[in-house]
Protein backbone atom coordinates (compact mmCIF):
# COMPACT_ATOMS: atom_id res chain seq x y z
CA UNK A 1 0.00 0.00 0.00
CA UNK A 2 2.82 2.63 0.73
CA UNK A 3 4.10 2.04 -2.76
CA UNK A 4 6.66 5.08 -3.83
CA UNK A 5 7.03 5.44 -7.73
CA UNK A 6 9.17 3.30 -9.12
CA UNK A 7 11.89 3.80 -12.17
CA UNK A 8 10.17 7.44 -12.02
CA UNK A 9 12.06 10.02 -14.21
CA UNK A 10 11.88 13.58 -14.76
CA UNK A 11 10.49 13.08 -18.53
CA UNK A 12 7.08 15.39 -19.07
CA UNK A 13 6.68 15.04 -22.05
CA UNK A 14 3.37 12.91 -22.87
CA UNK A 15 3.66 9.74 -24.17
CA UNK A 16 1.43 7.35 -26.27
CA UNK A 17 0.08 4.66 -25.95
CA UNK A 18 2.52 1.97 -28.13
CA UNK A 19 4.97 3.93 -25.81
CA UNK A 20 3.85 3.28 -22.56
CA UNK A 21 3.26 -0.26 -23.60
CA UNK A 22 7.33 -0.84 -24.88
CA UNK A 23 8.20 0.81 -21.09
CA UNK A 24 5.78 -1.59 -19.13
CA UNK A 25 7.13 -4.57 -20.93
CA UNK A 26 11.01 -2.84 -19.93
CA UNK A 27 10.06 -1.95 -16.48
CA UNK A 28 8.13 -4.42 -15.02
CA UNK A 29 9.83 -7.81 -16.15
CA UNK A 30 13.92 -7.47 -15.69
CA UNK A 31 14.85 -10.75 -16.72
CA UNK A 32 18.16 -12.39 -15.71
CA UNK A 33 19.45 -15.35 -13.06
CA UNK A 34 17.28 -15.03 -9.41
CA UNK A 35 20.25 -13.51 -7.52
CA UNK A 36 18.11 -11.27 -4.90
CA UNK A 37 14.90 -11.64 -2.46
CA UNK A 38 13.34 -9.90 -0.65
CA UNK A 39 10.28 -9.26 2.03
CA UNK A 40 8.33 -6.78 3.08
CA UNK A 41 6.04 -7.38 6.68
CA UNK A 42 3.15 -5.65 7.43
CA UNK A 43 2.23 -5.54 11.22
CA UNK A 44 -0.90 -3.96 13.06
CA UNK A 45 -0.37 -1.89 15.51
CA UNK A 46 -1.96 -1.65 19.07
CA UNK A 47 -1.68 -0.95 22.92
CA UNK A 48 0.55 -3.40 24.29
CA UNK A 49 -1.03 -4.60 26.92
CA UNK A 50 -4.40 -4.02 25.67
CA UNK A 51 -4.13 -5.45 21.90
CA UNK A 52 -7.80 -5.47 20.72
CA UNK A 53 -7.39 -1.40 21.55
CA UNK A 54 -5.90 0.78 18.89
CA UNK A 55 -3.27 3.59 19.48
CA UNK A 56 -4.07 7.15 19.85
CA UNK A 57 -3.11 9.10 16.81
CA UNK A 58 -1.03 11.46 18.60
CA UNK A 59 1.04 8.92 19.96
CA UNK A 60 1.14 6.93 16.85
CA UNK A 61 2.13 9.65 15.08
CA UNK A 62 5.19 10.11 18.09
CA UNK A 63 6.00 6.87 18.45
CA UNK A 64 6.76 6.69 14.15
CA UNK A 65 8.90 9.99 14.66
CA UNK A 66 10.93 8.10 17.37
CA UNK A 67 11.34 5.30 14.87
CA UNK A 68 12.60 6.76 12.19
CA UNK A 69 15.47 7.81 13.99
CA UNK A 70 16.74 4.47 14.26
CA UNK A 71 19.24 3.43 11.83
CA UNK A 72 17.55 0.66 10.52
CA UNK A 73 18.93 -1.42 6.96
CA UNK A 74 15.14 -1.79 6.07
CA UNK A 75 12.79 0.69 4.77
CA UNK A 76 10.09 1.91 7.29
CA UNK A 77 6.90 3.29 6.12
CA UNK A 78 3.30 3.68 7.75
CA UNK A 79 -0.27 2.37 5.85
CA UNK A 80 -3.04 4.52 5.92
CA UNK A 81 -4.46 2.74 8.92
CA UNK A 82 -1.43 3.10 10.96
CA UNK A 83 -0.06 -0.52 10.01
CA UNK A 84 3.76 -0.53 9.88
CA UNK A 85 5.48 -1.94 7.01
CA UNK A 86 9.38 -2.81 7.21
CA UNK A 87 10.89 -3.73 3.58
CA UNK A 88 14.05 -5.38 3.44
CA UNK A 89 16.86 -3.97 0.82
CA UNK A 90 17.42 -6.60 -2.02
CA UNK A 91 19.27 -9.28 -0.24
CA UNK A 92 21.79 -11.82 -1.99
CA UNK A 93 20.45 -14.87 0.29
CA UNK A 94 17.73 -16.08 2.15
CA UNK A 95 20.17 -15.83 5.55
CA UNK A 96 21.26 -12.54 4.25
CA UNK A 97 17.17 -11.14 4.30
CA UNK A 98 15.73 -13.09 7.54
CA UNK A 99 19.36 -11.64 9.47
CA UNK A 100 18.49 -7.66 8.28
CA UNK A 101 15.11 -7.21 9.08
CA UNK A 102 14.62 -9.50 12.25
CA UNK A 103 17.55 -7.10 13.23
CA UNK A 104 15.37 -4.24 12.12
CA UNK A 105 12.24 -5.89 13.84
CA UNK A 106 13.97 -6.40 17.53
CA UNK A 107 15.12 -2.35 17.55
CA UNK A 108 11.19 -1.45 16.19
CA UNK A 109 9.86 -3.90 19.02
CA UNK A 110 12.39 -2.75 21.55
CA UNK A 111 11.38 1.12 21.02
CA UNK A 112 7.75 0.49 20.83
CA UNK A 113 7.60 -1.39 23.72
CA UNK A 114 9.43 1.55 25.88
CA UNK A 115 5.73 3.73 24.64
CA UNK A 116 3.54 1.03 25.60
CA UNK A 117 2.54 -0.01 21.79
CA UNK A 118 2.77 -3.49 20.31
CA UNK A 119 2.49 -5.49 17.17
CA UNK A 120 0.56 -8.27 15.86
CA UNK A 121 1.10 -10.74 12.48
CA UNK A 122 -2.71 -10.94 11.74
CA UNK A 123 -4.00 -10.36 8.38
CA UNK A 124 -7.00 -8.45 9.52
CA UNK A 125 -7.93 -6.32 12.44
CA UNK A 126 -10.16 -8.82 14.25
CA UNK A 127 -11.68 -6.40 16.18
CA UNK A 128 -12.04 -2.83 15.09
CA UNK A 129 -13.28 -0.59 12.13
CA UNK A 130 -11.26 0.43 9.40
CA UNK A 131 -10.23 4.23 10.81
CA UNK A 132 -7.60 5.52 8.41
CA UNK A 133 -4.04 7.72 10.11
CA UNK A 134 -3.18 9.11 6.91
CA UNK A 135 -4.99 12.01 5.28
CA UNK A 136 -2.63 12.30 2.21
CA UNK A 137 -3.44 13.83 -1.05
CA UNK A 138 -2.53 9.58 -2.46
CA UNK A 139 -5.30 8.38 0.32
CA UNK A 140 -7.62 11.04 0.31
CA UNK A 141 -8.06 10.19 -3.44
CA UNK A 142 -7.92 6.27 -2.90
CA UNK A 143 -10.35 5.97 -0.44
CA UNK A 144 -12.69 8.32 -2.84
CA UNK A 145 -11.98 6.06 -5.44
CA UNK A 146 -12.55 2.82 -4.00
CA UNK A 147 -15.62 3.99 -1.83
CA UNK A 148 -17.40 3.72 -5.31
CA UNK A 149 -18.16 -0.25 -5.56
CA UNK A 150 -18.15 -0.86 -1.67
CA UNK A 151 -16.62 -1.02 1.79
CA UNK A 152 -13.97 -3.06 1.45
CA UNK A 153 -11.26 -0.50 0.18
CA UNK A 154 -11.61 1.25 3.45
CA UNK A 155 -11.05 -2.12 5.38
CA UNK A 156 -8.37 -2.93 2.60
CA UNK A 157 -6.38 0.52 2.95
CA UNK A 158 -6.39 0.73 6.82
CA UNK A 159 -7.37 -3.04 8.64
CA UNK A 160 -5.23 -5.06 6.86
CA UNK A 161 -1.23 -6.12 6.78
CA UNK A 162 0.84 -9.03 4.73
CA UNK A 163 3.98 -10.63 4.37
CA UNK A 164 4.98 -9.78 0.54
CA UNK A 165 7.65 -11.98 -1.06
CA UNK A 166 9.67 -10.18 -3.49
CA UNK A 167 11.59 -12.19 -6.03
CA UNK A 168 13.38 -12.18 -9.44
CA UNK A 169 11.78 -12.59 -12.26
CA UNK A 170 14.23 -15.35 -13.63
CA UNK A 171 16.01 -16.21 -16.51
CA UNK A 172 14.44 -15.16 -20.16
CA UNK A 173 15.09 -18.63 -21.03
CA UNK A 174 12.59 -21.39 -20.85
CA UNK A 175 12.90 -24.21 -18.08
CA UNK A 176 11.99 -23.93 -13.93
CA UNK A 177 13.92 -20.71 -13.05
CA UNK A 178 12.14 -19.16 -16.73
CA UNK A 179 10.79 -15.71 -16.25
CA UNK A 180 7.44 -17.34 -18.15
CA UNK A 181 6.80 -20.28 -15.80
CA UNK A 182 7.55 -18.54 -12.56
CA UNK A 183 4.92 -16.17 -13.42
CA UNK A 184 3.00 -18.86 -13.99
CA UNK A 185 3.55 -20.79 -11.24
CA UNK A 186 3.45 -18.28 -8.91
CA UNK A 187 -0.28 -17.47 -10.34
CA UNK A 188 -0.92 -21.62 -9.18
CA UNK A 189 1.08 -21.81 -6.53
CA UNK A 190 -0.49 -18.28 -4.82
CA UNK A 191 -3.57 -20.03 -4.05
CA UNK A 192 -1.72 -22.95 -2.32
CA UNK A 193 0.93 -20.41 -0.29
CA UNK A 194 -2.92 -18.48 0.44
CA UNK A 195 -4.02 -21.21 2.29
CA UNK A 196 -1.31 -22.41 4.16
CA UNK A 197 -1.02 -19.23 5.37
CA UNK A 198 -4.28 -17.44 5.74
CA UNK A 199 -4.64 -15.94 9.05
CA UNK A 200 -7.93 -13.48 9.02
CA UNK A 201 -10.69 -15.39 9.98
CA UNK A 202 -12.20 -12.80 12.20
CA UNK A 203 -13.22 -9.33 11.75
CA UNK A 204 -15.13 -6.85 14.19
CA UNK A 205 -14.92 -9.75 16.57
CA UNK A 206 -16.77 -12.19 14.24
CA UNK A 207 -16.07 -14.77 12.40
CA UNK A 208 -16.56 -13.77 8.35
CA UNK A 209 -16.95 -17.20 6.48
CA UNK A 210 -13.13 -16.40 5.11
CA UNK A 211 -10.27 -17.84 6.12
CA UNK A 212 -8.11 -15.00 4.94
CA UNK A 213 -10.88 -11.86 5.35
CA UNK A 214 -7.83 -9.62 3.84
CA UNK A 215 -7.61 -11.60 0.59
CA UNK A 216 -11.75 -11.54 0.53
CA UNK A 217 -11.58 -7.81 0.30
CA UNK A 218 -8.57 -8.11 -2.40
CA UNK A 219 -11.14 -9.85 -4.45
CA UNK A 220 -14.69 -8.44 -4.20
CA UNK A 221 -12.66 -4.88 -5.20
CA UNK A 222 -12.95 -3.51 -8.99
CA UNK A 223 -11.40 -6.58 -11.22
CA UNK A 224 -9.36 -4.40 -12.91
CA UNK A 225 -7.41 -3.27 -10.62
CA UNK A 226 -7.02 -6.17 -8.21
CA UNK A 227 -7.04 -9.22 -10.48
CA UNK A 228 -4.26 -10.67 -12.61
CA UNK A 229 -4.33 -10.86 -16.22
CA UNK A 230 -4.47 -13.41 -18.70
CA UNK A 231 -2.10 -16.11 -18.34
CA UNK A 232 -2.55 -17.14 -22.09
CA UNK A 233 0.94 -15.99 -24.25
CA UNK A 234 3.98 -13.48 -23.11
CA UNK A 235 3.74 -12.06 -19.46
CA UNK A 236 5.40 -8.96 -20.83
CA UNK A 237 2.41 -8.15 -23.35
CA UNK A 238 -0.37 -9.58 -21.20
CA UNK A 239 0.80 -7.49 -18.69
CA UNK A 240 1.36 -4.63 -20.38
CA UNK A 241 -2.23 -4.82 -22.06
CA UNK A 242 -3.60 -4.91 -18.86
CA UNK A 243 -1.64 -1.71 -17.52
CA UNK A 244 -3.43 0.50 -20.71
CA UNK A 245 -6.76 -1.37 -19.57
CA UNK A 246 -7.10 -0.85 -15.94
CA UNK A 247 -8.69 2.22 -15.18
CA UNK A 248 -6.99 5.03 -13.67
CA UNK A 249 -7.28 5.81 -9.86
CA UNK A 250 -6.55 9.29 -9.86
CA UNK A 251 -4.74 12.11 -11.35
CA UNK A 252 -2.17 13.95 -9.37
CA UNK A 253 -2.06 17.86 -8.77
CA UNK A 254 0.37 19.95 -7.69
CA UNK A 255 -2.38 21.54 -5.24
CA UNK A 256 -5.57 20.78 -3.91
CA UNK A 257 -7.36 17.45 -4.08
CA UNK A 258 -6.08 15.16 -6.86
CA UNK A 259 -8.65 14.30 -9.87
CA UNK A 260 -10.67 11.01 -9.26
CA UNK A 261 -11.80 10.55 -13.10
CA UNK A 262 -14.61 7.82 -13.62
CA UNK A 263 -14.30 5.39 -16.58
CA UNK A 264 -10.87 6.07 -17.52
CA UNK A 265 -8.58 3.81 -18.40
CA UNK A 266 -4.83 4.84 -18.81
CA UNK A 267 -4.93 3.99 -23.03
CA UNK A 268 -7.99 6.19 -22.98
CA UNK A 269 -5.81 9.10 -21.28
CA UNK A 270 -3.09 8.16 -23.96
CA UNK A 271 -5.27 9.62 -26.06
CA UNK A 272 -7.35 12.52 -24.50
CA UNK A 273 -6.39 16.13 -25.55
CA UNK A 274 -4.29 16.07 -22.25
CA UNK A 275 -2.37 12.82 -21.96
CA UNK A 276 -0.46 11.52 -18.99
CA UNK A 277 3.61 11.59 -19.34
CA UNK A 278 6.12 9.07 -17.94
CA UNK A 279 6.15 9.59 -14.00
CA UNK A 280 2.10 9.30 -14.51
CA UNK A 281 2.61 6.02 -16.21
CA UNK A 282 4.86 5.19 -13.29
CA UNK A 283 2.61 6.33 -10.28
CA UNK A 284 -0.47 3.99 -12.15
CA UNK A 285 1.19 1.12 -11.72
CA UNK A 286 1.76 1.43 -8.09
CA UNK A 287 -1.86 1.76 -8.21
CA UNK A 288 -2.37 -1.84 -9.25
CA UNK A 289 -2.85 -4.64 -6.84
CA UNK A 290 -2.90 -8.25 -8.31
CA UNK A 291 -1.92 -10.65 -6.10
CA UNK A 292 1.44 -11.04 -8.23
CA UNK A 293 2.75 -7.82 -9.55
CA UNK A 294 5.54 -7.58 -11.72
CA UNK A 295 7.62 -4.67 -10.64
CA UNK A 296 11.12 -5.35 -12.09
CA UNK A 297 10.81 -8.34 -10.08
CA UNK A 298 7.76 -10.39 -8.81
CA UNK A 299 5.70 -9.58 -5.74
CA UNK A 300 4.31 -12.00 -4.31
CA UNK A 301 1.05 -10.45 -2.49
CA UNK A 302 -1.62 -12.82 -1.41
CA UNK A 303 0.00 -14.23 1.92
CA UNK A 304 -1.55 -12.80 5.23
CA UNK A 305 0.92 -11.63 7.98
CA UNK A 306 2.18 -14.42 10.76
CA UNK A 307 1.68 -14.62 14.30
CA UNK A 308 4.53 -15.10 16.10
CA UNK A 309 7.63 -12.46 16.40
CA UNK A 310 9.03 -14.47 13.61
CA UNK A 311 6.40 -16.09 12.01
CA UNK A 312 7.01 -14.05 8.60
CA UNK A 313 10.45 -15.88 7.97
CA UNK A 314 8.42 -19.54 7.63
CA UNK A 315 6.66 -17.81 4.36
CA UNK A 316 9.38 -16.26 3.04
CA UNK A 317 12.30 -19.38 3.11
CA UNK A 318 9.13 -21.48 1.49
CA UNK A 319 7.87 -19.10 -0.91
CA UNK A 320 12.00 -18.39 -1.72
CA UNK A 321 12.58 -22.50 -1.83
CA UNK A 322 9.65 -23.14 -3.84
CA UNK A 323 10.98 -20.69 -6.93
CA UNK A 324 14.49 -20.58 -6.28
CA UNK A 325 15.85 -23.75 -5.55
CA UNK A 326 15.36 -25.34 -9.30
CA UNK A 327 14.36 -28.85 -8.11
CA UNK A 328 11.82 -27.89 -5.57
CA UNK A 329 10.58 -25.50 -8.54
CA UNK A 330 10.15 -27.77 -11.08
CA UNK A 331 8.20 -30.27 -8.10
CA UNK A 332 5.97 -26.94 -7.73
CA UNK A 333 5.02 -26.91 -10.86
CA UNK A 334 4.24 -30.52 -11.43
CA UNK A 335 1.86 -30.58 -7.84
CA UNK A 336 0.48 -26.95 -8.93
CA UNK A 337 -0.16 -27.83 -12.31
CA UNK A 338 -3.57 -30.20 -11.84
CA UNK A 339 -4.96 -27.07 -10.07
CA UNK A 340 -4.48 -24.67 -13.32
CA UNK A 341 -8.10 -26.60 -14.34
CA UNK A 342 -10.02 -26.10 -10.83
CA UNK A 343 -8.74 -22.45 -11.53
CA UNK A 344 -10.13 -22.20 -14.99
CA UNK A 345 -10.27 -19.08 -17.37
CA UNK A 346 -10.85 -16.90 -14.32
CA UNK A 347 -7.94 -14.33 -13.77
CA UNK A 348 -6.45 -14.71 -9.77
CA UNK A 349 -7.98 -13.81 -7.34
CA UNK A 350 -11.76 -14.69 -8.44
CA UNK A 351 -11.22 -18.05 -9.67
CA UNK A 352 -12.62 -20.88 -8.44
CA UNK A 353 -9.16 -21.86 -7.23
CA UNK A 354 -8.45 -19.07 -5.31
CA UNK A 355 -11.93 -18.47 -3.65
CA UNK A 356 -11.27 -21.71 -2.28
CA UNK A 357 -8.02 -21.26 -0.57
CA UNK A 358 -9.47 -18.17 0.70
CA UNK A 359 -11.85 -19.46 2.17
CA UNK A 360 -11.35 -22.46 3.24
CA UNK A 361 -7.53 -22.76 3.68
CA UNK A 362 -6.02 -26.44 4.01
CA UNK A 363 -9.15 -28.20 4.97
CA UNK A 364 -9.86 -28.27 0.58
CA UNK A 365 -8.51 -31.69 0.59
CA UNK A 366 -6.57 -30.77 -3.34
CA UNK A 367 -5.03 -27.76 -1.77
CA UNK A 368 -3.63 -30.15 1.32
CA UNK A 369 -2.11 -32.34 -1.13
CA UNK A 370 -0.57 -30.05 -2.70
CA UNK A 371 0.71 -27.70 0.27
CA UNK A 372 2.40 -31.05 1.41
CA UNK A 373 4.12 -32.24 -1.46
CA UNK A 374 5.64 -28.48 -1.70
CA UNK A 375 6.26 -28.26 2.09
CA UNK A 376 8.19 -30.72 1.51
CA UNK A 377 9.92 -29.94 -1.52
CA UNK A 378 10.81 -26.89 0.16
CA UNK A 379 12.18 -28.42 3.30
CA UNK A 380 14.57 -30.21 1.21
CA UNK A 381 16.07 -27.07 -0.84
CA UNK A 382 16.68 -25.42 2.79
CA UNK A 383 19.88 -26.46 3.34
CA UNK A 384 20.86 -25.94 -0.22
CA UNK A 385 20.05 -22.15 -0.16
CA UNK A 386 21.91 -22.03 3.01
CA UNK A 387 18.94 -22.07 5.27
CA UNK A 388 20.35 -22.30 9.19
CA UNK A 389 18.90 -24.74 11.59
CA UNK A 390 16.49 -22.26 12.93
CA UNK A 391 15.10 -21.70 9.53
CA UNK A 392 14.68 -25.37 8.91
CA UNK A 393 13.13 -25.66 12.36
CA UNK A 394 10.33 -23.23 12.21
CA UNK A 395 9.37 -24.30 8.49
CA UNK A 396 9.53 -28.16 9.98
CA UNK A 397 7.20 -26.78 13.10
CA UNK A 398 4.65 -25.11 11.14
CA UNK A 399 4.84 -28.21 8.31
CA UNK A 400 3.62 -30.18 11.40
CA UNK A 401 1.25 -27.82 13.54
CA UNK A 402 -0.40 -26.64 10.31
CA UNK A 403 0.02 -28.45 6.93
CA UNK A 404 0.23 -32.26 7.86
CA UNK A 405 -3.29 -31.52 9.42
CA UNK A 406 -5.08 -29.62 6.94
CA UNK A 407 -4.60 -26.84 9.21
CA UNK A 408 -3.57 -22.96 8.49
CA UNK A 409 -3.23 -20.28 11.32
CA UNK A 410 -6.99 -19.10 10.94
CA UNK A 411 -8.17 -21.96 12.10
CA UNK A 412 -6.20 -21.20 15.71
CA UNK A 413 -8.09 -17.81 16.12
CA UNK A 414 -11.32 -19.81 15.42
CA UNK A 415 -10.41 -22.28 17.79
CA UNK A 416 -9.94 -19.26 19.99
CA UNK A 417 -12.96 -17.28 19.28
CA UNK A 418 -15.16 -20.56 19.72
CA UNK A 419 -13.65 -21.45 23.38
CA UNK A 420 -12.18 -24.64 21.80
CA UNK A 421 -8.19 -24.44 21.94
CA UNK A 422 -7.53 -27.75 22.82
CA UNK A 423 -3.71 -26.78 23.72
CA UNK A 424 -4.97 -24.86 26.71
CA UNK A 425 -5.25 -27.32 28.77
CA UNK A 426 -8.50 -26.17 29.73
CA UNK A 427 -7.02 -22.41 30.30
CA UNK A 428 -8.93 -19.27 29.24
CA UNK A 429 -8.89 -19.37 25.58
CA UNK A 430 -9.98 -15.94 25.17
CA UNK A 431 -8.27 -14.18 22.15
CA UNK A 432 -5.39 -11.87 23.86
CA UNK A 433 -6.93 -12.77 26.88
CA UNK A 434 -10.10 -10.33 25.89
CA UNK A 435 -13.29 -12.35 25.02
CA UNK A 436 -13.71 -11.64 20.98
CA UNK A 437 -17.38 -12.23 21.24
CA UNK A 438 -17.58 -9.16 22.85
Amino acid sequence: MSDSVSDCTEQRSAVTDAEVEALVRGICFKTGPPRTLGVEVEWLVHELREPWLPVPPERLRKAYAALRSLPLRSALTVEPGGQLELSSAPAASLMECIGAVSADLDAVRALLREMDIGISGIGHDPWNPPRRLLHEPRYDAMENYLDRTGPEGRSMMCSSASVQVCLDAGYEEPGPLGHGRRWWLAHQLGAVLLAAFANSPLSRGRPTGWRSTRQSLWAAMEPGRSSAPPLNGDPRVSWARHVMDAPVMCVRGETGPWRVPTGLSFRDWTRSADPPDRSDLDYHLTTLFPPIRPRGHLELRMIDAQPGDDGWIVPLAVTTALFDDPQAAETAYRTVKPLAERAGSRPAPCNPLWIAATRDGLTDPELREAAVACFAAAAEALPRLGADADVRRAVAEFTERYVARGRCPADDLLLQFHGMDTRSGGQDTRFHGKDIHT
